[in-house]
């Protein structure tokens, strides 16, 4: 085989695998990662845009789903609650949260959980690694989420409860699961 056909072959397996993901459904998760690491923005996992940081509150993309803009509304309305060990678990509407309580609570908002899970609980909720939308941090002491870019965590945020942060952190140590399509 001559170099100008094997150069024209991997050519069209190229715009063929571009094709399969710009054909792919909007949301779709398909050929994420499952290793736990945060999305460069490049990835098939990473959303198309950005949510962005308002006076502490995360505004949602124009192009993100309705269910991801719910999750974004929820996590928005307790962002000024203090940081309570147990907080959100014993009742959606609490004076406080802890980690794995305000990602709870930004998850029912969205319609992804029914009740309120401890961080251990994550780790087999919903589908295992990144999701394009939303995936979910869980060790044993800790859980945290990354919902259209933005973190969505109780440290190394503003204030002393849940908040928004643009800067990542190491997922090291973490289980990442997903919803599935988001």
């Amino acid at each position: 085989m001559s170099t100008h056909t094997r150069t024209l072959k991997a050519g069209v397996a190229a715009a063929g695998a571009v094709l399969a993901l710009a054909l792919a459904p909007a949301g779709a998760s398909a050929g994420c990662g499952t290793t736990g690491g945060i999305s460069s923005g490049t990835s098939p996992c990473a959303p198309t845009a950005h949510a962005r940081i308002v006076d502490g509150k995360a505004i949602a993309p124009t192009n993100a789903p309705a269910r991801v803009k719910a999750v974004i509304a929820a996590a928005n309305r307790i962002e000024t609650k203090p940081y309570i060990w147990g907080g959100g678990h014993a009742r959606w509407n609490d004076r406080g949260y802890d980690c794995s309580g305000s990602v709870s609570y930004a998850l029912h908002g969205g319609n992804f959980l029914d009740s309120p899970l401890p961080s251990t609980g994550f780790y087999h909720w919903e589908r295992p690694g990144l999701g394009r939308w939303i995936t979910v941090f869980a060790n044993g002491g800790h859980a945290y989420a990354v919902i259209a870019g933005l973190r969505w965590d109780t440290s190394m945020t503003p204030g002393d409860g849940p908040g928004w942060s643009k800067q990542m952190r190491s997922s090291a140590g973490y289980v990442s699961r997903h919803p599935q399509g988001y």
